[in-house]
């Protein structure tokens, strides 16, 4: 089962309470079973779903775990203590290529902003020993979670990035606008092109519709892509540069393809990327992608006169 914040729980999967008796427990996995077998309507990632919350919370002594949160598995505070993700400057290890270039604090914003509303949900006084306990955070508003899942989300795209090698530049956490979210979370030079880069986790699948997303973990009027767009024209007319390309950046198995396209914004190309595929795309490019005839060095000076940090 996924590690994100805002992922369903095996309670929520299996559709019981986490008060249920081992009985109640037993019946509701069959009956669940039953319902998400492909042969009887369901489909096989809904049956592996219903079989991995299973084995979280089965046994007595698995049951004791997860609910304790040593089941780190299950989105432990380990997994998501901040820098356990990796940061800007974290590389493979025993990998001994130099890393990208890269500059700022990859969801640091989120992070400090986390635990903001944590300790103001607990409430004022009350001790806080730790913000990432898995039980304190699967019992937060879904706010507070995506908050979290972003953060994770920038910091696991950051560590992906480093690999890219030292023709790559990269900044992160950029102010892309007055307002306090405007911002661009990944900004890549590299030989194939000026990439702006968003790292999102919203718990859950997302399908592309009339060249944007949807899905059930995006608020109602939400346009990702387009807002990407109109953040990196801000980056673009400060430094006079242009994008070639606007990437969103979703886990794995959250996106309807590890590659995606998803048209044209304002003549960058929009691309829809599962985490895994991100390396590799921004390596190779995109036919006709490009910094378009710009020297390299040109378009980094620029950019590294005129960025800013959230």
């Amino acid at each position: 089962m996924s590690e994100s914040p805002l992922a369903a729980n095996p309670y929520e999967v299996l559709g019981v309470a986490p008060t249920a008796s081992d009985d109640d427990l037993k019946r509701a996995y069959r009956r669940r079973l039953r319902q998400a077998h492909p042969d009887t309507g369901g489909s096989s990632a809904e049956f592996d779903r219903v079989q991995q919350a299973w084995q979280r919370i089965g046994t007595p002594s698995a049951r004791y775990a997860y609910d304790s949160g040593a089941d780190v598995g299950a989105g432990g505070s380990a997994a998501w203590t901040s820098g356990s993700a990796g940061g800007a400057g974290g590389a493979r290890r025993g990998d001994s290529r130099p890393n990208a270039k890269s500059h700022g604090h990859p969801g640091g914003m989120y992070r400090e902003r986390y635990l903001a509303m944590m300790r103001e949900w607990v409430g004022r006084g009350a001790a806080l020993d730790d913000p990432y306990d898995p039980q304190l955070v699967r019992s937060a508003p879904r706010e507070i979670r995506h908050t979290l899942a972003a953060a994770v989300a920038e910091e696991k795209t950051a560590t992906a990035l480093a690999t890219l090698g030292i023709g790559f530049t990269i900044w992160h956490d950029v102010v892309a606008g007055a307002g306090p979210d405007d911002k661009v979370d990944h900004v890549v030079l590299g030989p194939t092109g000026l990439w702006a880069v968003l790292s999102e986790d919203w718990g859950g699948p997302v399908k592309v519709k009339r060249g944007d997303l949807i899905g059930e973990g995006l608020a109602s009027g939400e346009k990702p892509l387009h807002q990407l767009g109109m953040r990196a024209k801000t980056i673009a007319r400060s430094a006079k540069v242009k994008f070639s390309g606007l990437v969103i950046v979703v886990e794995d198995t959250q996106a309807p393809a590890s590659l995606t396209e998803l048209g044209s914004v304002r003549g960058a190309q929009g691309m829809l990327v599962e985490r895994s595929r991100l390396v590799n795309l921004l390596r190779t490019g995109l036919p006709g992608v490009g910094v378009g005839g710009t020297d390299l060095f040109e378009v980094r000076t620029r950019l590294q006169a005129s960025i800013r940090f959230v």
